[in-house]
């Protein structure tokens, strides 16, 4: 580490700190939960993240996904059952991650992986149009109008002009740092009659304190709070996963999948016991990190520790930031989240996987990010399977072995999507007596194939002939062996080194039940 990275790292932390104030606020208000539950979570989620996280550069906190999906239990039960949740959360990610479960975010393919970054910066910079209103005395929300919405809009402008332009003069210090501190001048300077931080809640606050939920330990609380912490960590690690691969792809790492579950585990644990709402990664807060130049642990640590100094000590300070400044710099994380060439790459891509990264899009903003995934993933893999499916072919030859007999040279895997393609391949009535069909070029992948396979035989068999199997591969013998299909009457060689054929015992799947 350089002593030029090092500055670049704690000047990046404290901005993604400045950033994080209103943000964990504004997430903790759509929970219903105090503002420092939410700057709890982010200062406790954050530092734990940081320093065992699966990837230096990432930032988590309280995030806007998990907080819709608090809302109704805070509404129903109370803050004290949302610790509960929270606390179990914890200990679900943990688990997922002993279990190594992250390595399967490899399964998320990559048009899943654009609609996600599309949708989110869509919610991201949704998320931002609150800031263009007010409360009136009457406790309603009404936007902004005349003078101070002109006022708002310009500054919200100036803030985002200033950090596409400070690159092009200086690195020293990052952008959208120096765009804050330019734009609370101004309106310190003018005494501008804008919203600041502090309108939306007072900042100050003490050490957060160890403390058990206060909930009855029995069953019935157990089956109020396992829904939600099934869901909430299957959000948080969905959020988390993907933007670690995200945040590897711009800064060229790899790996650290099962290591993010299992800190995202111990901090929410953690922050559950210390009255926090718990959260997940934060794309957007990421992003400003890595482009501004945080790139090692230091990054996320500095703004964990900003942050617990603002509650503590500069909280009247923070207080007078405008709110203007916090929202351009969210709204230039909105550009440079949003994938843009994804838009020309849709007319270029299969129509297929153009579908899905549309659907997964619009399911990130109408849903949430858990179901947008799944649906995505679940719409790459019927893709998959209907291609596959067309795949399956063969060609007959006469055997050079067995005098009079015919192989079948299949190609292509035989799995439930291509079985129906399957049997149409074979002329039993037309055949020869003795039938083989040779899977050298082919797999047998699942319980619908040995079906397959059974029902053939069968066929074969009502018409008095005789079907062989050939040239299976490992995998395959291994999975007809264990189904009790294969009948071996000789030293069998599932490498090749002889050429074996197996008879198929028949009555394993019996398809009349």
């Amino acid at each position: 580490m350089s002593l030029r990275q090092i500055n670049l790292d704690v000047l990046s932390g404290l901005t993604v700190s400045l950033a994080l104030v209103p943000e964990a606020i504004a997430f903790a208000f759509v929970a219903g939960v105090a503002p420092l539950v939410g700057l709890y979570a982010a200062f406790i989620v954050g530092l734990i993240t940081a320093v065992f996280g699966g990837r230096p550069g990432m930032i988590s906190g309280a995030t806007g996904a998990l907080a819709v999906v608090m809302v109704a239990l805070v509404a129903q039960h109370g803050v004290q059952y949302l610790f509960a949740t929270v606390i179990l959360m914890g200990i679900l990610q943990l688990f997922a991650g002993a279990m190594r479960w992250g390595k399967f975010i490899r399964m998320v393919p990559h048009p899943v992986m654009l609609g996600f970054v599309n949708g989110l910066a869509i919610v991201i910079g949704l998320a931002q149009i609150d800031q263009f209103k007010i409360t009136n005395s009457a406790g309603q929300s009404d936007w902004l109008s005349g003078d101070t919405l002109i006022l708002t809009c310009g500054l919200v402008v100036a803030t985002m002009v200033l950090i596409w332009v400070t690159p092009r003069l200086t690195r020293l210090i990052p952008a959208p740092l120096l765009a804050i501190g330019v734009v609370t001048a101004v309106v310190l300077g003018f005494d501008l009659d804008v919203q600041r931080v502090g309108d939306l809640a007072s900042l100050s606050g003490g050490l957060p304190s160890f403390a058990i939920p206060m909930v009855p330990m029995t069953i019935e609380t157990l089956m109020i709070i396992f829904p939600y912490a099934l869901i909430l960590s299957a959000i948080g690690l969905i959020e988390s996963l993907l933007t670690l691969n995200l945040v590897g792809e711009m800064t060229n790492q790899r790996g650290g999948a099962s290591q993010e579950c299992l800190a995202q585990g111990a901090a929410n644990l953690c922050t559950g016991f210390f009255g926090g709402m718990g959260g997940c990664a934060m794309i957007g807060q990421s992003m400003i990190n890595v482009k501004s130049g945080g790139r090692s642990r230091i990054s996320g640590i500095v703004a964990a520790l900003f942050l617990l100094c603002f509650i503590l000590y500069t909280g009247p300070v923070i207080e007078m930031i405008p709110i203007a400044a916090l929202t351009g710099v969210m709204f230039m994380v909105v550009i440079g989240t949003f994938a843009w060439n994804s838009l020309k790459s849709l007319l270029i891509v299969p129509r297929a996987d153009a579908l899905v990264t549309i659907v997964v899009t619009c399911v990130t903003v109408a849903e949430d990010l858990a179901v947008a995934v799944v649906v995505g993933v679940i719409m790459s893999a019927l893709v998959y399977a209907w291609n596959a499916a067309k795949r399956i072919d063969a060609s007959t030859r006469p055997s050079v072995r067995e005098a009079g007999a015919l192989v079948y040279d299949i190609q292509g895997p035989l799995f439930f999507g291509s079985i129906a393609s399957f049997h149409e391949l074979f002329d039993i009535n037309n055949d020869p007596d003795k039938v083989i069909i040779d899977f050298s070029a082919s797999r047998v992948v699942d319980q619908s194939a040995l079906q397959a396979i059974e029902d053939v035989a069968a066929k074969y068999d009502a018409a008095g002939k005789t079907l062989l199997l050939r040239h299976l591969t490992r995998d395959c013998h291994r999975l007809l062996s264990k189904s009790g299909q294969l009948i071996v009457d000789s030293d069998d060689d599932p490498d090749y080194g002889i050429a074996v054929d197996y008879g198929v015992k028949l009555g394993i799947f019996d398809s009349k039940h």
